[in-house]
């Protein structure tokens, strides 16, 4: 009797479970995200089923399989599992119009359905940047653009000048499903802009690595010259240097030396290679200014230098003139000696000033001695005229 009591309670547990299963469940789905051009799986399950159905639908709501019947002619969309428990389906090739909510159904009375969304990533194209002149002028006004089109949603743009990042202006614009964007980024070119690259990055969800492109700055400028010697202090008989330095793109050559205004006097002793103006052996008659001037298209420099010729047994304080010249005065010796002359100086003043201030008022005239000695005012006026009546009396008269 137990025996069979406890068989039917456990058939009674399986006609509640299929029961269960077959009228109260919904079907279990789950969200899916892949990138445009990719491979989307929809999966759609249920715990139990008393043989019904299940069924997949698209956004628009078409029967994309019912069962492992397919519905839709699309070439695109395949069966990759149908059981009473389970219906997976696969998307190949997916599209930005593909994306949207799809629909699993569970045909039970009343039929059951359940949501899952399929999100597309558009992917962004490569950026290109535009706006460069090769090569760019000093002093012109440069606006670069970088555009990314095709992003869903809208990449990111940044900007980069070598390795440091500067800030753009982003725009973005909607075409269809997906974003074009652009980043502009405007600045006046000097000649620090020469050979400095400009990166553009291009940054979204669908990428696993930045999408970069950059461009070298090519900018041209006038020329600058400036000439550096050998020795700072030149002597008879010395092997002497000149060099003409020259900043300028493109490079300013050729570069031509003059003495005084005129062509170099000694050619044999004055020996001009490329940039360098070399004077092997010294003497009285160099003395004189000497000019490099070099150019390019877009204008001429020049610069100067001043040479004087010592002799060779000039009395200097060392045996090494240029040594001596390179050293200089010791300028941290001379300023000490002229705090404590100052400081000396500023004690000295304010000794004098408070002395001064201390003896004002203390000086009385011969005539009003003794009236500081009155013990009252009326006293202090006789004694004082008291001293008059005796400065009369010691007054002398010649006639």
């Amino acid at each position: 009797m137990i025996v069979k009591l406890h068989l039917i309670f456990t058939l009674y547990s399986l006609c509640a479970s299929v029961f269960k299963g077959s009228q109260g469940q919904f079907p279990i789905t789950q969200n899916v995200t892949v990138v445009e051009g990719g491979t989307a799986n929809m999966t759609c399950r249920v715990d139990y089923n008393d043989n019904t159905s299940l069924q997949w639908s698209n956004p628009a709501q078409q029967t994309l399989f019912f069962g492992d019947k397919k519905a839709l002619r699309d070439h695109r969309i395949e069966l990759v599992r149908a059981s009473s428990q389970e219906l997976i389906i696969r998307i190949s090739d997916v599209l930005l119009s593909d994306e949207g909510q799809y629909t699993c159904s569970l045909f039970t009375m009343p039929v059951k359905t359940t949501k899952a969304f399929l999100t597309v990533l558009g992917v962004p194209g490569r950026p290109d940047i535009t706006g460069f002149t090769k090569p760019a002028m000093e002093g012109d006004v440069l606006t670069l653009t970088c555009t990314a089109p095709g992003s869903k949603p809208a990449a990111n743009i940044r900007w980069f000048r070598n390795d440091k990042e500067v800030q753009g202006t982003k725009e973005v614009n909607a075409t269809g499903k997906s974003f074009a964007v652009r980043s502009s980024l405007q600045f006046q070119v000097d000649r620090r802009e020469d050979g400095v690259a400009y990166t553009c990055s291009v940054e979204h969800v669908s990428l696993p690595n930045p999408y970069m492109t950059t461009e070298v700055l090519e900018v041209h400028y006038a020329p600058h010259l400036e000439i550096t010697h050998s020795l700072i202090i030149p002597q008879e008989g010395q092997y002497f240097k000149l060099e003409c330095v020259s900043i300028g793109n493109p490079i300013p050559e050729p570069v031509l030396w003059s003495k005084d205004g005129g062509e170099l006097p000694d050619i044999e002793r004055m020996i001009v290679e490329g940039r360098e103006l070399t004077i092997t052996t010294l003497n009285k008659t160099d003395n004189g200014t000497y000019r490099c001037e070099a150019s390019n298209h877009l204008g001429t420099s020049s610069a100067e230098y001043v040479l004087f010729v010592y002799a060779k047994d000039f009395p200097w304080p060392t045996t090494d003139p240029n040594a001596f010249a390179q050293h200089g005065p010791d300028h941290a010796l001379i300023g000490g000696v002229v705090a404590v002359v100052v400081f000396i100086t500023l004690c000295l003043i304010i000794v004098l000033g408070r002395y001064l201030a201390r003896h004002k008022g203390t000086y009385l005239t011969h005539e009003a001695k003794g009236a500081e000695d009155a013990p009252d005012a009326d006293t202090a006026i006789i004694n004082a005229e008291g001293n008059h009546v005796h400065a009369e009396e010691k007054k002398e008269y010649f006639i």
